[in-house]
């Protein structure tokens, strides 16, 4: 949405007697936030929502700031951000509105099938440095990142990494879509971004985080069964001051209706 269309939305809600509400915050939620607050809208036409990315971190912070009513995130809320808050005299609601697997891709022409995560770690860390050393091609790996203020940067830090640091000066990223292009144009790269992302252009590997007996392909149906290992919850938060505000929408998603948005946008459903 451009600047001129969120202005206009916004003047439209403050004059038809209803203020806009405004979620802000991950770029992996962004797509099935955008689909839940149009169909949302369509239900409820009096009622106008409006969805930015920026990051986890942007939108809690956010949040803290009083700039957001809800902060959507691909992470766990961090203990000094709760402190941030209570400081200010809020207190939070933390609401699971679905689930992401966390897929690992590289270029559609690298030979590599499988990876551990012990080579995973390898590799974000800097210790691998050539797909040779995962029976690969002779060719440099060139790993991206997501930024920062990513929740999907500290998921994979905290599951892939075992809160190890990235290697220095990884290739950092600020939205998925850019590690998508990145990737695919890249024959040595390899990256991370959430299920509903894949598309034809990059190549998804398959995981094995019991020291390489079994590989799992990130899918659906892998993460909901629960034999893909990366998967994580996909996060709502708000200030319990503003429930009244903000319940009808997150009651909305966790609603049959609201799950189905969760699925048609490529996510895993609460049931």
């Amino acid at each position: 949405m451009n600047k001129t269309v969120a202005v206009l939305i916004f003047s439209l809600g403050i004059i038809s007697g209803v203020q806009a509400q405004k979620i802000k915050g991950s770029d992996t939620m962004l797509p099935l936030s955008q689909k839940e607050a149009e169909s949302y809208m369509k239900a409820n036409s009096s009622q106008t929502v409006i969805v930015t990315g920026g990051g986890s971190g942007v939108g809690i912070s956010a949040l803290v700031e009083g700039t957001t009513d809800i902060a959507q995130s691909s992470r766990k809320i961090k203990f000094d951000e709760k402190q941030k808050l209570q400081k200010s005299g809020k207190t939070v609601k933390e609401v699971t509105a679905a689930y992401d697997a966390l897929a690992i891709i590289v270029h559609p022409d690298n030979k590599v099938a499988n990876l551990t995560r012990e080579q995973l770690e390898g590799i974000f860390t800097g210790k691998i440095k050539n797909w040779k050393e995962v029976g690969g091609a002779d060719l440099q790996i060139i790993p991206y990142s997501r930024e920062t203020s990513s929740g999907t940067y500290e998921f994979f830090k905290e599951s892939v990494l075992k809160n190890k640091n990235y290697k220095n000066g990884i290739m950092s990223m600020p939205a998925t879509g850019a590690i998508i292009q990145s990737v695919s144009q890249t024959k040595g790269a390899i990256g991370y971004v959430g299920l509903a992302y894949l598309n034809k252009d990059v190549k998804a590997v398959r995981v094995s985080y019991d020291g390489g007996k079994t590989f799992v392909e990130p899918s659906l149906t892998t993460a909901k069964d629960g034999t893909y290992p990366v998967v994580r919850p996909l996060l709502y938060y708000y200030v319990t001051a503003s429930e009244s505000k903000v319940k009808p929408f997150i009651d909305y998603v966790l609603s049959d209706e609201g799950q189905k948005n969760v699925a048609n946008t490529g996510f895993i459903t609460l049931k």
